[in-house]
């Protein structure tokens, strides 16, 4: 076994979207002769918590915890927000939503002085744990994962410190992505400097989406395109519980994830304004159900329904009983963001719509990342956020095939098949042994030119 060491902030007792990817790299990469040692954060100011994660790393695991400090605690006593509440929420805005001085203060304060990103104390704590693990142990690689892109920043310092390869793997994109802070010029080029640093001296780069490479290659043309991997994200079956389904007695649609700002359900709650005036559906027989996270802005678009009481809220649980009410449904609705970004976008929860096999609704932009999946996994229709009467087209279909109990979809399930988190694993596990094959070959080549 080859030790691997993996560098995440998002990690259980995390909770959301973020902490997946990695907890099941770290499950799966043992399979692929590859042990992984992860370094983490102690007490993170996690967007959302899931105590449940923390029985998903196996028990041979070891796990190094670095404390440090975290300045989301200060945010929140700047802009007047409670102990706990999650900093992320609100945080993308559209373009016309009013902020408080107050926000814009904080918002200045990241954008000028958290570069990359409010994590970046966490890097020089870490120097100091990172010496002592190295001391003690033998790793063969290292593995980042961004966002925060701080971690980035950890895997460069492993990598020219301790001499072995670095995967820099990305979730998201890094600069003027739609969750960056609006930097003014001298930090947005220290934020743009650090970006194309790690980029150029990663030995390989890991990417959760295509979209995340064409970004890198818009911004910076003199990179090697051979050291970017592509390895989507996916569903583990093996999470899926079982769940003995007869049918629902209301057509029950759900939503799981975060809402906020550009992202938004308000196409869709008009669509079935639509459908209702029409009277082409019978309203007490509709559940809409929302599970997450949501911002003042979207709470106050549920309420100003004319269906409020047909709309069931959920606040964030954990990831077992989120995929309980994806299976106990009858239809699925993803919502891209608004942004010049959503072409490229592909939101990792999409993977486990696409593993339960339930008919989903997707409001995006129609060529975009999101309308390929779909369309190639036969898993549901597209509309785009401004198609009121196409959203309600969908939403009417599978209403009445759920009424007439027919199968409304026939998905390829071949193709969704391979979206299998044991796959990405093993995408990885390939990555590494290449770059370990290439390190080798190097230092052959130094040693024979050291005899000469």
């Amino acid at each position: 076994m080859k030790r691997l060491l993996v560098i995440s902030y998002y990690f259980p007792p995390s909770g959301g979207p973020g902490v997946q990817r990695v907890l099941k790299h770290i499950q799966y990469l043992p399979e692929f002769s590859w042990e992984p040692i992860v370094f983490t954060v102690q007490d993170g100011d996690y967007p959302a918590r899931d105590e449940s994660l923390l029985k998903k790393i196996p028990e041979n695991t070891q796990v190094i915890r670095v404390p440090f400090f975290e300045p989301y605690r200060l945010y929140r006593k700047l802009t007047g927000k409670p102990e706990g509440v999650p900093v992320d929420v609100n945080v993308i805005k559209k373009e016309d939503q009013k902020i408080s001085l107050k926000e814009k203060i904080a918002e200045f304060i990241r954008a000028t002085f958290f570069i990359p990103d409010a994590r970046i104390a966490w890097l020089f704590s870490a120097k100091k744990e990172l010496k002592s693990l190295f001391r003690a142990l033998k790793i063969d690689a290292v593995y980042s994962s961004s966002p925060p892109y701080t971690c980035s920043l950890i895997g460069h310092y492993v990598q020219k410190e301790f001499g072995i390869p670095w995967v820099a793997g990305f979730r998201d994109p890094w600069t003027n992505f739609i969750s960056s802070p609006k930097r003014w010029f001298l930090p947005a080029s220290i934020d743009k400097n650090m970006e194309h640093t790690v980029f150029s001296k990663a030995d390989a780069v890991e990417c959760a989406w295509k979209g995340i490479i064409k970004d890198v290659f818009n911004k910076y043309s003199d990179l090697s395109i051979d050291k970017f991997h592509f390895v989507p994200n996916g569903f583990d079956s093996a999470d899926f519980p079982k769940v003995d389904f007869q049918g629902n007695e209301k057509f029950t649609i759900t939503y799981t994830g975060s809402m906020y700002g550009r992202r938004n359900p308000k196409s869709f709650l008009e669509a079935v304004e639509l459908l209702l005036q029409k009277k082409l559906i019978e309203i007490e027989k509709v559940k809409l159900r929302f599970v997450g996270r949501f911002g003042a802005e979207v709470e106050e678009m549920f309420e100003n329904t004319t269906f409020q009481n047909s709309i069931e809220k959920i606040s964030y649980c954990h990831h077992s009983e989120s995929i309980k009410h994806l299976l106990s449904s009858d239809a699925l609705l993803l919502i891209v963001d608004e942004s010049k970004e959503s072409e490229e976008i592909v939101p990792g929860k999409v993977y486990e719509y696409l593993g339960v096999g339930k008919p989903v609704i997707a409001i995006a932009p129609k060529k975009s990342a999101i309308s390929k999946l779909i369309n190639e996994t036969k898993a549901g229709e597209i509309a785009h956020q401004t198609e009121i009467e196409k959203i309600a087209d969908i939403i009417l279909k599978y209403y009445i095939a759920w009424k007439e109990k027919k199968q409304v979809i026939f998905p390829n399930t071949e193709l969704i098949n391979s979206f299998e988190r044991r796959n990405a694993a093993s995408q990885l596990a390939d990555i590494l042994e290449e770059l370990l094959i290439i390190q080798e070959v190097k230092l052959q080549q130094k040693f024979i030119l050291s005899e000469k």
